[in-house]
């Protein structure tokens, strides 16, 4: 582990010995020389101490589409980052070969790259945005917060790619500088502390700050079948998201059997559909089903119903939206579209 990956963290307590890391809502209580449930924060002599600091396992230029953003850039480039660990232990997690290992190994890998190289890269590469992706940004908030206000300097968007479990200081100091946030909205409350870990409440009061704090908000999804995908749970995630905006996408995405999962099927056509259903008779303009090429992933304009963005996958076919407005009857679409 480099030195230069090993920094003081940010928002916690010294508490007798013991650390209280409020950098999340799993405000962990950690013991000396214990780390907190994400793996990669450590109580040092009673100090906080973050040990990811620019210590990337992943750095790519994705199409914005992939992280999914439909509204946001769309065609765009996004350099994505991401270091090891996570504050929640999904048991299908798709990239849990990084966010689990600090927890379940206790290494902790990586090469470190300074936030200057960050933007310099995703300038070099032709980016629009940098996107914060693949585990969970909170965990390296530090690291993260230092990319994204050099970006937001010199005109790169920054996107969270996020869980929605940051604690209410973390997310009232990044969202100055936070342009666009996809959050996991994984199921009901029974569904995340069962498969995830976690409490559902906080994730619903995040998707209302980001949104109330003028930072683009889409939510996605995952349908596992069985879980979450329930004429209930899916009625009751599709009120939630329409009662905080009508113009919030919410991407509907097929499960693929994975990591602590790989008994459980492959999510249904019929699934899918049925949250299309429920997001549209709660009253959301724009629902996309995801991981299904050719299925629900155009935007339609809510006035008029013409197509104004044809996708296949994570590529754009054709984009008809003028400066943020429908082409055939000139009605605003939601999103970044500049």
């Amino acid at each position: 582990m480099a030195s230069e990956t090993i920094r003081e963290a940010q928002f916690w307590e010294n508490l007798d010995g013991d650390v209280e890391c409020s950098l999340c809502h799993q405000q962990c209580l950690i013991r000396p020389g214990k780390r907190g449930i994400c793996g990669v924060r450590e109580n040092r002599n009673g100090k906080l101490i973050t040990l990811v600091y620019g210590s990337l396992v992943a750095a790519n230029a994705d199409p914005i589409e992939k992280k999914p953003f439909f509204h946001f850039l769309p065609g765009s480039l996004a350099y994505s980052i991401a270091t090891v660990g996570c504050n929640f232990r999904c048991l299908h997690c798709q990239n849990a070969d990084i966010s689990q290992l600090p927890r379940e190994t206790g290494q902790i890998p990586g090469e470190f790259v300074s936030p200057e190289s960050v933007v310099a890269n995703a300038n070099a590469l032709g980016c629009q945005s940098i996107a914060y992706t693949y585990s969970e940004p909170t965990i390296f908030f530090e690291y993260a917060f230092d990319v994204a206000a050099l970006a937001h300097e010199v005109g790169l968007k920054n996107v969270f790619v996020s869980n929605g479990y940051m604690g209410e200081e973390a997310a009232q100091k990044i969202a100055p500088i936070l342009d666009g946030i996809n959050i996991d909205l994984k199921g009901d409350d029974q569904f995340y502390r069962k498969v995830c870990g976690a409490k559902f409440e906080p994730v619903e009061h995040n998707i209302d700050l980001f949104q109330k704090r003028g930072v683009w908000v889409e939510v996605t999804t995952l349908l596992i079948p069985g879980y979450n995908d329930s004429e209930a749970v899916l009625k009751d995630l599709a009120e939630f998201l329409a009662g905080v905006s009508p113009d919030m996408p919410w991407h509907i995405s097929a499960f693929y059997p994975m990591h602590k999962m790989k008994d459980v099927p492959r999510t249904g056509i019929e699934s899918l559909r049925r949250g299309l259903q429920a997001g549209r008779k709660a009253g959301l303009q724009y629902v996309y089903v995801g991981n299904i090429p050719g299925e629900s992933e155009n935007t339609i304009c809510p006035v008029c119903k013409e197509e104004q963005i044809e996708r296949m996958g994570y590529s754009i076919m054709r984009n008809c939206v003028i400066d943020g407005h429908c082409s055939n009857c000139s009605a605003k679409l939601a999103g970044v579209w500049k």
